[in-house]
């Protein structure tokens, strides 16, 4: 007779994603796994493949959640520096309100695992290109509108935009004065004038 899987494997993927988040990757053993997720060796093979397949799975299941959010959060919002403005608050609210001071499981990821992991490399750079890419036709909505100068390469600003959150989020890690981050979001938003 075969075994009826009893567990969710949307509710372990997500608990997957908050043990990696707070562990990372290589301080997460798989006894670890048992035991944060309630299911046997055997399933957890059986189902996910082991440790890094299921690691894999979790990010990329991860990464696409926040894309989703991301779209969805910029196609909402009317005023492109007003909507920067916002979605930078947003992080380093959860950054300045993170007891466990895990950050981003992203930016984590490429500290832990980069440059040594050329898979998770190819995972994370077209992750950025995605957000660049979410960056990019926000900027665009921008230049049609009239908010932002035309003059303004646009490319080379989305990237900035992505490296000056990554960096926020680094930084929100030693640095829990909001007012502080906020005043540097301020001024790495000036590239939009």
């Amino acid at each position: 007779m075969p075994r009826v899987k009893l567990f969710s494997e949307e509710e372990v993927l997500q608990k997957t994603i908050n043990l990696f988040w707070e562990k990372g990757y290589n301080n997460t053993s798989i006894q670890d796994l048992v035991n944060h997720l309630g299911i046997n060796r055997g399933s957890l093979y059986d189902t996910f493949g082991g440790k890094r397949a299921l690691f894999d799975r979790a990010f990329k299941q991860y990464l696409s959640t926040n894309n989703d959010s991301l779209i969805a959060f910029f196609e909402a919002q009317k005023s492109i520096k007003k909507g920067f403005e916002k979605f930078y608050e947003i992080p380093l609210n959860a950054a300045v309100c993170d007891k466990g001071v895990r950050g981003c499981f992203a930016v984590n990821t490429i500290t832990e695992m980069l440059p040594e992991d050329t898979i998770m490399q190819e995972v994370l750079i077209k992750n950025k290109a995605i957000i660049e890419g979410v960056f990019y036709n926000f900027l665009q909505k921008g230049v049609a509108s009239g908010e932002i100068d035309t003059s303004k390469d646009l490319k080379k600003t989305s990237s900035f935009l992505y490296s000056l959150l990554n960096g926020l989020l680094v930084t929100a890690k030693i640095n829990f004065n909001k007012k502080e981050l906020l005043e540097t979001v301020k001024t790495g938003l000036v590239v939009l004038d």
